[in-house]
């Protein structure tokens, strides 16, 4: 997959078949959209080319909507690489390009700049200035323009349309194996692997705080997750907790994951970890001593999780 990080770095002449998105969370309905758009375009000997866009445009037009996002752009980019696009393009997203007519942007952008000759579209795709481009007119915008347009309906599990919004809700609230669902793959956290207090190790739980430096990552709600990371090429499972260590007066949001028979030092790694299952609510205890019988039941009850579930 080649990535272009703007529109004008793709100079490609060669017909495309396209889809448009911001796809956050490349979950089960956008896989599905793409999915179709390889598959017609090696089909067809045309070049498959994914249009998203960065910042998202709520970021953008809605700067006190503070949206978070259940991907970092760089995990973005490592989950369309699995699909086997051949051409990933992400655009700037600003407030000048947010001016953009439709029918501007079919003109200067699908047809003169990608060669479109097929768009493949979600089921409430939207796009040009105030969202006024739809289906509807993609098609007209098509017939006109000798293009065609294959709007893919919605993904539903359990009668439920599967959407980035409700995904990210499920996130919030910690129902994170219904969030796993709807993406089809574990929610995970990607950073840096920095020093802590060091409270873990001195209790017999040592464990690795991570950083995560995109401020508009979606991070789940406080509590304790089952969770899994691959270290050196080798699945290595644990447990996470996201909170403010409430026990021991903690001022500021941390996560931690202390890893299962796992010694190695971390410091300034960068690492990601999947997210399994939600364990329990943050809660303060009464002593440091409380807290450590906690954290030996969290264990018991992690490990029995991954046996029960992922080595059957």
């Amino acid at each position: 997959m080649k990535i272009y990080k703007d529109l004008s770095e793709y100079n490609s002449t060669q017909k495309s078949f396209v889809t448009i998105g911001t796809f956050d969370g490349v979950h089960i309905g956008h896989q599905k959209v793409i999915k179709k758009l390889i598959k017609s375009a090696k089909k067809n000997n045309a070049t498959s080319v994914l249009l998203t866009f960065f910042p998202h445009p709520r970021m953008v037009l809605q700067k006190d909507a503070d949206i978070k996002l259940i991907n970092s752009i760089d995990e973005r980019i490592q989950l369309l690489k699995k699909l086997g696009l051949e051409a990933l393009i992400i655009q700037p997203f600003t407030e000048a390009f947010s001016e953009l007519s439709a029918a501007d942007f079919v003109e200067t952008i699908l047809i003169h700049k990608l060669h479109i000759s097929k768009l493949f579209i979600g089921y409430d795709h939207h796009f040009g200035k105030n969202r006024e481009g739809n289906f509807v007119a993609l098609e007209k915008y098509g017939i006109l323009n000798h293009f065609k347009v294959e709007e893919i309906s919605q993904q539903d599990i359990n009668d439920i349309a599967v959407s980035s919004t409700k995904i990210r809700k499920a996130i919030e609230k910690g129902e994170i194996e219904k969030a796993n669902t709807y993406l089809g793959y574990p929610f995970m956290l990607t950073g840096e692997v920095v020093k802590g207090k060091n409270l873990g190790e001195k209790i017999g739980f040592p464990t690795a705080n991570l950083n995560v430096k995109e401020t508009y990552k979606l991070v789940p709600k406080t509590g304790a997750y089952v969770v899994k990371s691959i270290i050196e090429n080798t699945p290595v499972y644990g447990m996470m907790n996201i909170g403010f260590r409430p026990t021991v007066s903690g001022k500021n949001q941390t996560i931690e994951i202390h890893f299962f028979d796992f010694n190695q030092n971390l410091y300034g790694k960068i690492i990601q970890v999947e997210v399994l299952c939600f364990l329990r609510n943050e809660q303060k205890f009464e002593s440091v001593e409380a807290l450590q019988q906690q954290l030996t039941k969290d264990q018991e009850k992690s490990l029995e999780v991954i046996h029960g579930t992922f080595f059957e």
